[in-house]
């Protein structure tokens, strides 16, 4: 049997590759990147995290003192990670992209942070793995709002 390619086989085999790809990425984890369940993940986001996020963000995540207010130089001090910050307003996406690229990257413009990314220095796993940890620290309830933030993320795509 020869298949002809024509415009009806090509959106046919374009429908099926769609829908194949999206039954893929569906599951427990379609909503969220970040894996704060996983032991494994988080052990090594654990050790990541202490090498290079804990001298600005806390061996505890607590972040540095008067984090909201601005420094001589513009920058804001770093913020905490655990509940008292805001970390956990922003989806995994949004906060993956800003660990990746850095602040001032992402945000653009004439905006000034400290937070530069580790694009090339740590891998995209090693960012999840980091960020997995610090979701993971997080009580059930700011866990559970944080899912909500990623559904809506996700729903208004």
């Amino acid at each position: 049997m020869k298949l002809k390619l024509n415009l009806r086989n090509t959106g046919l085999f374009l429908f099926i590759g769609i829908l194949v790809f999206t039954t893929l990425i569906k599951g427990p984890h379609a909503q969220s990147l970040l894996r704060p369940s996983d032991s494994r993940i988080v052990a090594q986001g654990a050790i990541i995290y202490k090498q290079y996020c804990a001298s600005c963000h806390g061996r505890n995540l607590e972040g540095e003192r008067n984090w909201r207010s601005r420094l001589p130089d513009g920058t804001l001090p770093a913020p905490p990670h655990d509940e008292s910050g805001h970390t956990w307003h922003h989806p995994d996406k949004l906060l993956f992209a800003l660990t990746k690229k850095g602040t001032e990257k992402f945000v653009g413009g004439n905006y000034k942070s400290k937070m530069l990314g580790f694009e090339g220095i740590l891998t995209d796993a090693q960012i999840v793995a980091v960020l997995s940890y610090i979701k993971s620290r997080w009580s059930e309830k700011v866990r559970k709002r944080h899912d909500q933030i990623n559904k809506r993320s996700l729903e208004s795509k």
